[in-house]
């Protein structure tokens, strides 16, 4: 429906080539997911997400040579998005769980939806960022690396380090309304 949706907006030849590109590579797209994934649901779905990622590009179709390779890479940058957000969501439920052993009562469903909506809002933050500056983020504030070693990971001075953590820490400031106050 989604594909539709856009689709009715898209110039025509715009359309033509998306309509074209998604018939004759859908297919081998979401068997190519499904080996990766093991699940044909999120085969599917991931499938679905790298298609509308193209189509709101615009500029993704003019001079495509390979369209596989295009979609394979499209597709395994959202593997990585969507394994990052897993991680994210795993290391919540985990310091959840910590919690809620030293504290008598357990989170509301209303705070774990706040936390969870916070999360998504950081996560689509560090999405807009390069991907040196959101791995920082993630080593630092989640693998709790010093800068240091976070530096030598990324093959980047400490100073570079500092710098993308302030671009994150910025970028999740201005996605997430709640940091601002």
């Amino acid at each position: 429906m989604a594909f539709r949706k856009i689709m009715s907006i898209a110039q025509p030849s715009l359309q033509q080539q998306v309509q074209s590109l998604y018939s004759e590579h859908h297919g081998w797209l979401v068997g190519w997911l499904r080996k990766k994934l093991s699940c044909p649901h999120g085969a599917a779905d991931v499938a679905q997400d790298t298609f509308v990622r193209i189509i709101t590009s615009r500029d993704a179709l003019f001079g495509m040579r390979e369209p596989r390779a295009y979609l394979s890479t499209a597709a395994k940058r959202l593997l990585l998005d969507r394994a990052r957000r897993q991680i994210l969501e795993r290391s919540y439920l985990a310091e959840l769980a910590l919690l809620a052993d030293s504290l008598p009562g357990a989170p509301s469903p209303d705070d774990i939806l706040m936390a969870v909506q916070a999360l998504e809002q950081i996560a689509t933050a560090l999405g807009g960022l390069s991907a040196k500056a959101r791995d920082a983020f993630l080593l630092h504030y989640l693998e709790e690396q010093p800068q240091a070693a976070v530096a030598a990971q990324l093959n980047v001075s400490t100073r570079m380090v500092q710098k993308y953590l302030v671009q994150a820490l910025l970028a999740c400031r201005h996605a997430c309304p709640a940091m601002a106050a």
